[in-house]
């Protein structure tokens, strides 16, 4: 899902093909150079076409936002361009733009759930669940996986991850990422059950501290567990529970 920032996308240049195994690389023919039209093809398809020139522009303009470590661009951030560069071609900048959020290393970011940031480099507004889950989908899409690692499994604790930090319900947050994929609706639902599973846990902790009467500390160590992890985990159990209550109600007003 490309990032949106109020400029329309444009496909990622594909890079060339590999050769398989056992078979031979087409012979070079001619000299390097600029006169040879075999050598130009060649390089221009072993090049990657990383970046768009405009995009070197922006870096230097903007380093904080289109450097090394991209910052996630707040929505309408294309017309701040065009109104802050008046020399800059509006057809580049859609492209530019759109190469742009489709990288992968912009979408990392995204994926992280970092917040829009605005010209001057400062956050604006938090990053929508939605956008959060398809670039998380899509950035695993394009990982290789090392020697044993599950990319599957990374990616339902991301999931969940991601759900736990928005704050919504199910409902709410199954309503904006579910989408036409059963491959990711069905780890989606994975990490609901995740999530659903360490709920339970920690409100089964938090009613056996409540019984015991104990301090955090001491309970731990009766029954020998991390003094950290429990803490953490009746906290979480106590914001569940709270958010379960809802807002108390206000009393009544005297007659």
């Amino acid at each position: 899902m490309t990032d949106p920032v109020n400029a329309p996308s444009a496909p990622e240049a594909s890079p060339a093909p590999a050769p398989q195994e056992g078979q031979q690389r087409p012979a070079r023919r001619g000299r390097r150079g600029a006169g040879a039209p075999g050598a130009q093809q060649q390089g221009a398809a072993a090049a990657p076409r990383r970046t768009h020139p405009l995009l070197e522009q922006l870096a230097q303009w903007h380093p904080q936002l289109f450097g090394a470590q991209p910052l996630p661009l707040k929505r309408g951030i294309f017309h701040d361009l065009l109104a802050a560069h008046e020399e800059i071609d509006k057809d580049a900048l859609k492209l530019a733009l759109a190469i742009h959020t489709r990288s992968t290393r912009y979408l990392n970011v995204v994926a992280n759930g970092q917040q829009r940031h605005d010209l001057s480099g400062q956050p604006v507004e938090a990053m929508a669940p939605e956008h959060v889950h398809h670039a998380l989908l899509e950035v695993f899409r394009r990982r290789k996986p090392r020697d044993g690692e599950d990319l599957t499994a990374k990616l339902r604790r991301r999931i969940a991850q991601a759900f736990e930090a928005s704050g919504l319900t199910r409902e709410a947050y199954d309503a904006l990422a579910r989408g036409r994929d059963d491959k990711a609706n069905a780890l989606l639902d994975e990490a609901f059950a995740e999530v659903a599973e360490r709920d339970a846990r920690a409100e089964a902790l938090l009613r056996a501290f409540e019984a015991s009467g104990a301090t955090p500390e001491h309970f731990a160590d009766m029954y020998g567990m991390d003094r950290r992890q429990v803490t953490q985990q009746l906290a979480r159990a106590r914001r569940l529970r709270e958010a379960a209550q809802g807002p108390a109600s206000e009393a009544p007003a005297a007659g």
